[in-house]
């Protein structure tokens, strides 16, 4: 009997457009399932922003059912407003995947970069050509899509090596 594909997840945080980003993983095999981006009206206060993404990113949860999300770490940003808005969003994204009871994983930026194109210093449209390379997509997708199919790529390839040591250590 086949194995269920793990589902993974990957969310790239913004106070304007979060990027999603679903794969299935079996085998070795990354298959793209969705990408896209939650949108929230420039506008509008901070806090209809988040509640905009939230809710968008709670339908896309629903609607995909990942076993698991991966999200960047928090990083250092030169502009504090800029982190804040940052952390705002990604807060209210951590609390969206908390309340459906997902395992939740994070990533360097440097180490989904690396994973992904081989340089930890990648630019946003060399990891945007790897990500269409990698999941044989017709197009490039959006650049906080994009970022978000890198983090669940990234993911794949750590889950993989995560259960290589689990096997080799338990023997």
């Amino acid at each position: 009997m086949p194995s269920k594909p793990l589902r993974v997840m990957g969310i790239d945080p913004g106070t304007i457009r979060t990027g999603y980003g679903v794969v299935d993983y079996a085998r070795s095999k990354i298959v793209h399932v969705d990408n896209g981006l939650a949108s929230a009206t420039k506008s509008k206060p901070l806090a209809q922003r988040l509640a905009m993404i939230y809710t968008q990113i709670q339908h896309v949860i629903t609607q995909f059912k990942p076993d698991v999300v991966a999200v960047e770490e928090v990083f250092f940003h030169k502009n504090a407003r800029a982190a804040l808005s940052l952390g705002h969003a990604r807060g209210v994204l951590l609390a969206a995947v908390a309340s459906q009871g997902i395992t939740l994983v994070e990533y360097s930026t440097t180490h989904v970069k690396k994973t992904v194109t081989g340089r930890g210093r990648a630019d946003k449209y060399q990891v945007q050509m790897m990500v269409r390379t990698l999941l044989g997509l017709p197009e490039v997708p959006a650049e906080d899509a994009s970022d978000a199919l890198a983090l669940a790529i990234c993911h794949c390839h750590h889950s993989t090596e995560s259960l290589l040591r689990d096997r080799t250590s338990s023997r």
